[in-house]
């Protein structure tokens, strides 16, 4: 009864944490809650374009050259990530689906495999250490703990 009644629960956390796993809501207004792209592609128009000081344009010229290259960048960006943005994060999914079961898979198991096997060679190594170097050192301690060291000061 209360194996049936645990499974039960178990079944409801799985169903509940799948779930929870795919139908997850994204923030559409802060789309780098992280923060992963501070530093790398902040580009604005005075990032890329400028005139220094005896060397300007027309003022309409300056503000239809900002409105277009900001207006270019915004509609190329959306054109791009609507039509490559979908088969790159399936391919990016993939890919990371792929790195998180090889190292599920294979590198966590090698590791804990070299943990086993090196923790029976460290006791291997500790019994040899202890059988034979410990009544070496002993007997040593015992030969050398009779010697006297005396300093004296000659004038």
């Amino acid at each position: 009864m209360q194996d049936r009644v645990m499974a039960e629960e178990q079944s409801f956390y799985e169903g509940k944490i799948a779930k929870d796993l795919l139908t997850k809501e994204i923030d559409l207004v802060d789309r780098d809650p992280k923060r992963i792209n501070d530093s790398v592609i902040k580009v604005d128009f005075e990032d890329v374009i400028a005139e220094p000081q005896g060397t300007h344009s027309f003022d309409g010229v300056w503000k239809a050259s900002y409105t277009t290259f900001t207006v270019t960048k915004f509609w190329c960006y959306r054109i791009l990530s609507a039509a490559i943005g979908i088969p790159l994060s399936i391919v990016w999914g993939f890919i990371f689906a792929l790195i998180s079961f090889c190292h599920i898979w294979a590198v966590v198991p090698c590791i804990k495999s070299y943990q086993i096997e090196t923790h029976c060679l460290g006791r291997i190594f500790s019994l040899c250490t202890h059988t034979f170097c410990d009544p070496l050192f002993e007997a040593l301690g015992k030969i050398f703990s009779s010697i006297k060291v005396t300093l004296q000061k000659n004038m």
